[in-house]
């Protein structure tokens, strides 16, 4: 290896050179000594020969002391070496820094040795402090020059200063003084031509001990341990992006788990590439049994009827929502499905596939047809009025207007029709009387037969609720003679009405699994004695009902009539109109 001007043999470790060096400084020592002892003795030796032995002696003196020069660049390059090979190693930046600053404590025999950063509020701080025992420094010796830390960094230039106490710049410097700073050596540390810090070693003990060699070896230090920063920067900014990553990722999985809504995504080549646990419940599959495999196969079921609606999507790149499919399912029987289809974009808005959002309407289909089966056997206005999670038996006693009325002459009519047909005129007939209940927001209790009972003023409050029954007979009346146009004349029945006012206990009768809400009381029974013996297409009106609504309807007294159940005779009227 050349080394300036001279040529030395390679030598492989630090121990050779040593070994070279101490021979040579024997060989200076040993010309030296024959040349004295020359001059010592009387022998005649020409002027040439002791010329000779004194270049000698001093060529192998600056040999000597080049080859000292080369063993300790040899020793700082190793120190570098291996303080870069710990670098590449561990970003562990504590333990990093601390070796860098032991190894510069040693290589320059600084007495202690600081690296300092800037914090939050740009102040410089030692990260690492460590003295020339390899020991971490505690909080009371970290005193340093603040006016050498601070030139660096004004200039962002090297400092050494020999002897502080005698550096002109320095002079009267309070820390210097005060910390009697000697020999001290501060290089600037810089992360991509970034100051962040500084590196500062000293010996307050002696001066002197620093030279350009020191402050060489010193910047090439800082410059590894600005590796090592910003590696150790790099590692943690990477590991908190990927804890955040990993963060959002277990979010959006637990979210996408958690939706109720199935959600399946394809690629462009319809290869499913993810599906949620509610898709899975709703495909009646496993994840392993539709991720993978073809949108056909994973949706067999409505594959004929899906995929003219997936090749829309794709061909026209937008969505389609709300397409609901009925089908039949091998595991299930019959199904309802509402699908929504959109292009899968990515963040370019590329189109990457197909995202399928799958909801099963399948029991929200039964309960809707169970409601609407419900709502036609009970009044709206009850079912609104009744909350199941605080359905309890019993009743509220109320006022209401209650009302009969039958088909006359079903009876007979039935004898001589096939069941089939009876049934859809009967339907055609308590339909009639239905819609004319339910036009003036009447409440159905039921249908007994060919008759159906009705009463208003409950649930919900209706001030003229006698006069709505009333017009709910003359209604019925009306629309039993529009079906006479539409029926056979062996088909046209006859009816009979009942309405009286009086007190009721409405609520729930019954038990548990099986309740009825209905009014019970003897303004009920009155009603239907009334509707019993009424005549054909006869509205009969007790008393009590027709002092409400005398001034409003045209009705007229008929004779009293002797019920069973009743000491005296009722006192009834006819409805013909209103006034």
């Amino acid at each position: 290896m050349r080394h300036r001007n001279y040529w030395y043999p390679t030598m492989s470790n630090t121990t050779i050179t040593r070994t070279v060096y101490e021979q040579l400084q024997t060989l200076g020592g040993l010309a030296g000594k024959l040349r004295a002892d020359l001059d010592a003795s009387k022998l005649k030796v020409s002027k040439d020969t002791l010329d000779q032995l004194q270049i000698m002696q001093s060529m192998l003196e600056q040999i000597s002391s080049k080859v000292d020069s080369f063993q300790r660049e040899h020793s700082n390059m190793l120190a570098l070496a291996e303080v870069g090979q710990v670098i590449n190693s561990s970003l562990e930046i504590d333990e990093v820094l601390r070796f860098v600053m032991d190894n510069i404590v040693r290589l320059t025999k600084a007495e202690r040795g600081f690296l300092m950063l800037r914090n939050e509020q740009g102040e410089m701080v030692a990260r690492v402090a460590r003295n020339w025992e390899m020991e971490s420094i505690n909080s009371n010796e970290k005193n340093v020059s603040s006016s050498v830390v601070q030139r660096v960094i004004d200039t962002g230039e090297s400092v050494i200063t020999t002897n502080a106490q005698e550096d002109k710049r320095f002079v009267g410097q309070e820390s210097i003084v005060a910390f009697n700073l000697r020999s001290i050596l501060c290089v600037p540390l810089k992360v991509k031509n970034d100051l962040i810090g500084v590196i500062y070693a000293d010996n307050r003990i002696r001066a002197g001990i620093f030279a350009e060699t020191e402050k060489d070896l010193l910047e090439a230090f800082a410059n590894q341990a600005a590796v090592a920063i910003d590696n150790a920067r790099l590692f943690s900014s990477l590991k908190h992006t990927l804890e955040e990553v990993t963060a959002l990722k277990n979010l959006m999985d637990n979210v996408f788990a958690s939706i109720a809504s199935g959600v399946i995504t394809a690629d462009i080549q319809d290869k499913v590439t993810l599906a949620n646990r509610a898709a899975e419940t709703i495909l009646g599959a496993s994840n392993q049994n539709i991720v993978g495999h073809n949108l056909n196969e994973a949706l067999a079921s409505v594959s004929g009827e899906l995929t003219p609606h997936l090749t829309e999507v794709r061909n026209t790149d937008k969505a389609i929502v709300d397409l609901e499919i009925s089908h039949k399912m091998p595991s299930r029987g019959n199904v309802d499905w509402r699908l929504n289809l959109s292009p899968l974009k990515d963040a370019s808005q590329k189109t990457q596939g197909v995202a399928i959002v799958l909801d099963d309407l399948t029991e929200r289909k039964k309960l809707e047809a169970q409601r609407r089966l419900f709502e036609r056997m009970v009044s709206p206005a009850v079912i609104e009025q009744l909350d199941p999670n605080s359905l309890q038996l019993g009743g509220k006693r109320t006022e209401i207007t209650a009302i009969f009325a039958d088909i006359r002459g079903f009876t007979t009519y039935s004898e001589s029709l096939a069941p089939e047909k009876l049934v859809k005129v009967l339907n055609l007939y308590l339909a009639a009387m239905a819609d004319a209940v339910l036009a003036q927001e009447g409440t159905i209790d039921k249908f007994m037969g060919d008759a159906i009972m009705a009463w208003f003023n409950a649930p919900i409050p209706q001030p003229d609720h006698t006069l709505r029954a009333v017009k709910t007979a003359l209604a019925i009346r009306d629309s039993v003679e529009k079906l006479y146009t539409e029926l056979p004349k062996e088909s046209h029945l006859s009816f009979g009405a009942g309405i009286h006012f009086g007190d009721a206990v409405l609520g729930l009768i019954g038990t548990e699994k099986r309740l009825e809400y209905t009014a019970i009381s003897d303004t009920v029974n009155t009603a239907k004695r009334l509707q019993e013996n009424s005549a054909k297409n006869q509205i009969l009106l007790s008393k009590d009902a027709y002092e409400r609504v005398k001034k409003e309807v045209d009705a007229r007294p008929v004779a009293e009539i002797s019920v069973k159940g009743k000491a005296k005779p009722i006192e009834v009227y006819e409805v013909f109109g209103l006034k």
